[in-house]
């Protein structure tokens, strides 16, 4: 007896493997399109809440206090706060603003009750990082800071980020306790756990420049959404023309 194969009908054997490697390549086109969409809303939402922030009137710093107590999360929120600056402890952040390189000086300031917070003051170029040069901005007597609230960071953001140089007094990221330890507090003295980005009201002498908070989210998840499904649309087309053509090319005894 004789058994009919596809080689004997003049056919090609299905391409199991090779279909078996197609769906699960569309359904990981798939999925990573669709995690991009999802990234898509989060981010918009993201950018809805940051916007909603931004545009409300300032608060006082113990409305602040007590958000953060409960959420942990006042990134954003326009504060208001009163005290004095502690320029001796003034920490020094490499940074650049509008193509200068210098540094955003964060100082600590007291507050009526003896508590201090770090106020990101402005940008002072590079040859002006030593307070002696820029004397007119060391304003003395209590101030009034205008300014957003930022979120403290747990730890260093990426291991690309050198670590900060404390001898130099030049840092690369907010580390709140190394700063209040090297800032020359009074011992034992208490610092709030967030900081106050000043805004741009003008400083004696024009530094620090104020207002150096940038808000700048690139938001690409669409793009990258359209790439995933379109990638997952171009791999239906090519298996299915490749289906095609191996259909049309079997011999008509094979398909009769």
């Amino acid at each position: 007896m004789i058994v009919a194969t596809e080689e004997s009908e003049g056919r090609k054997p299905f391409p199991y493997v090779a279909a078996f490697f197609a769906v699960l390549a569309f359904a990981a086109l798939i999925a990573l399109g669709t995690w991009q969409v999802e990234r898509l809303h989060w981010k918009e939402g993201l950018l809805a809440t940051i916007d909603q922030r931004i545009h409300s009137a300032p608060r006082p710093l113990g409305a602040i206090e007590r958000l953060f107590a409960e959420k942990h999360d006042v990134e954003y929120w326009p504060v208001t706060a009163k005290g004095i600056f502690l320029h001796s402890g003034e920490r020094h952040f490499l940074a650049t603003w509008q193509g200068d390189s210098g540094f955003n000086v964060y100082t600590p300031l007291k507050l009526d009750d003896g508590r201090y917070i770090f106020v990101n003051r402005g940008f002072v170029p590079y040859a002006r990082k030593d307070p002696a040069t820029r004397p007119q901005g060391e304003v003395e007597g209590e101030v009034t800071v205008t300014g957003l609230a930022r979120n403290p960071l747990a730890e260093k953001p990426s291991y690309i980020v050198p670590d900060n140089d404390i001898k130099k007094n030049v840092f690369y990221w907010k580390d709140l306790s190394v700063m209040t330890a090297t800032a020359g507090l009074p011992a034992g003295a208490t610092v709030l756990p967030f900081f106050i980005d000043a805004g741009a009201a003008p400083n004696p002498g024009g530094l620090p420049v104020g207002g150096v908070t940038v808000i700048n989210l690139p938001n690409n998840h669409f793009q990258y959404a359209l790439t995933w499904y379109g990638l997952a649309l171009v791999l239906v087309v090519v298996a299915g023309t490749r289906l095609r053509s191996r259909w049309r090319a079997e011999p008509e005894e094979g398909r009769s």
